[in-house]
């Protein structure tokens, strides 16, 4: 492989000077170098073509030996020293300090057709970040961090993407639910891949211990290579950038509410500069439609990371990244305005988002009103939220009395509607027929427009754990059928029609279709 490398994290931030990989605080250093462990026996499960074109690895490359050598930790490329970055965050709504990367470990950059590309390996060893962790991670967690992002970016969510999943020939300890059950898994590898790893957290780590110096060499970095155009830095720019990172992540959180994903894990330290979605750990799609739900175990009690709060635990990471980011600007008022436009370009975002995926062409005052009806509706029954906008999309003008039979396979229980629930659907369908008789599409425009913006598939938790379990058992097929399917999530594809379907009663409560832990 002959790779374009053009390393610049590590080349022109300071590094740590302790060179051993022990645990400990590391001051004035973004980041430690440190080598990958040697996997007892790698193999690659299953590769991205479509990263491998655009990281200059030619198809022919992907078999050998060297390819599984470099992404699985074996050996190291050429002239490249990898890596492990240093952050902080704030955890579930509580400042943890120090964290950095505990299982990644960055390879290197390579720069092909004018992108730039960060290579990082999850799941390679210990680092000086991972505290009572082991640095390694099991094959469950991998599948599902190796299928969702890739699912994501081809939603047209912005996300970090994936090149490669290997089995590392390791079996690793890991106490899935957290109640003392410790059992030994497959371990496996992940090549993760995006412009940038760089973290709310990296600039909260040096604005808590009063590194200026070093938080301003930090957020030079990221404006020269990943916010250019706002030009050199300044207190000027460092407002303007504040701003570019707070549109960036709205943007990917109205991408978030309109295919109903919950991240599960909206830590400081899980949120990309570059508005991107980060760290998938225990994430999941919304089954029935409910905005308190949540996939993360650790989560269950106080639900913060719920979906319908997700807009809101945004605001507050980016309030943490304002306070970071305060000492190079030392006033308060840029970024108060900033945070509180926020709050309204969500809510104008939110209403746009919504009226696509019900077709909704022109803008008019009782939109708002409409899209909060057809929510009390979808909660008043279990409601498959991915089923029930991609079936709306057949509704035809004027068919008021056929509205709820078209939608009836998204409900999961549709004896249910009946009496005064019957009345409020049939209420609503009555004002949704009005409002698409006002605009000028016309039902088969409309069907177009909605199922380009309402995906047929998304990775349910339950998809993922049959694929994670015949892995389990050496068989990658189903992985693959996902991998190609949720390349095209908004296509009728009907060679896979039977994954548009709500989840079985059986994996209502199983472990790993319902919620999951951060275990990985």
């Amino acid at each position: 492989m002959q790779l374009k490398i053009a390393d610049t994290f590590n080349k022109e931030l300071p590094s740590d000077t302790n060179l051993s990989n022990t645990r400990r605080k590391v001051f004035g250093a973004m980041y430690s170098y440190v080598k990958p462990r040697v996997p007892k026996s790698p193999k690659l499960i299953h590769v991205s073509p479509e990263m491998c074109e655009n990281i200059g690895i030619h198809e022919d490359e992907v078999g050998s030996e060297e390819f599984l050598n470099i992404f699985s930790g074996s050996e190291l490329y050429k002239e490249t020293q990898p890596y492990a970055m240093a952050y902080a965050g704030h955890q579930f709504g509580n400042w943890a300090g120090q964290l950095g990367d505990g299982r990644a470990i960055n390879l290197f950059e390579v720069q092909h057709n004018k992108k730039r590309w960060a290579m990082q390996l999850k799941g390679a060893g210990e680092t000086p970040y991972s505290r009572q962790g082991d640095g390694l991670a099991v094959l469950r967690s991998s599948v599902r961090e190796y299928l969702c992002s890739e699912a994501m970016h081809h939603l047209g969510v912005p996300t970090t993407r994936v090149l490669s999943l290997m089995l590392s020939g390791d079996e690793v300890l890991r106490d899935m639910l957290y109640n003392g059950n410790a059992a030994y898994e497959k371990g496996a590898i992940v090549c993760r891949v995006a412009p940038t790893f760089i973290r709310f957290g990296n600039f909260e780590l040096f604005a808590s211990r009063n590194d200026i110096d070093n938080l301003k060499k930090l957020t030079d970095y990221t404006i020269k290579h990943f916010y250019p155009e706002l030009g050199a830095p300044s207190k000027e720019v460092y407002i303007q950038f504040f701003k570019a990172v707070t549109d960036k992540t709205l943007e990917m959180i109205i991408h978030w509410q309109r295919v109903g994903f919950v991240h599960g894990v909206m830590n400081t330290d899980n949120m990309s500069i570059l508005g991107q979605t980060i760290d998938y750990g225990p994430y999941g799609w919304l089954e029935g439609f409910d905005f308190g739900w949540t996939p993360n175990t650790t989560d269950r009690e106080h639900k913060r990371y719920r979906y319908g709060n997700q807009p809101n635990i945004a605001l507050w990471n980016l309030l943490q990244l304002a306070n970071a980011l305060y000492p190079l600007v030392e006033e308060a008022e840029p970024f108060e305005t900033i945070l509180n436009q926020y709050q309204k370009d969500f809510e104008d975002e939110f209403l746009d988002m919504m009226r696509s995926k019900l077709g909704l062409d022109t803008k008019v005052e009782g939109d708002k009103q409409l899209i909060e009806d057809l929510e009390d509706c979808l909660l008043i029954s279990e409601t498959d939220m991915t089923i029930f906008y991609r079936l709306l999309s057949n509704y035809q003008k004027g068919n008021i009395d056929e509205g709820l039979k078209i939608v009836e396979d998204a409900f999961y229980n549709s004896e249910e509607i009946k009496g005064d629930k019957k009345k409020k659907w049939e209420a609503w369908f009555n004002a949704y027929d009005k409002r698409v008789n006002s605009e000028p599409l016309t039902d088969s425009e409309r069907r177009l427009k909605m199922d380009a913006v309402n995906p047929k598939y998304v990775l349910r938790n339950y998809m993922a754990q049959l694929a994670i379990d015949k892995a389990n058992e050496g068989d990658y097929g189903l992985i693959d059928d996902m991998f190609k399917m949720l390349k095209n999530p908004y296509r009728n594809q009907p060679e896979y029609q039977k994954w548009f379907a709500k989840r079985p009663e059986w994996a209502r409560h199983k472990v790993g279709c319902s919620m999951l832990s951060c275990s990985s």
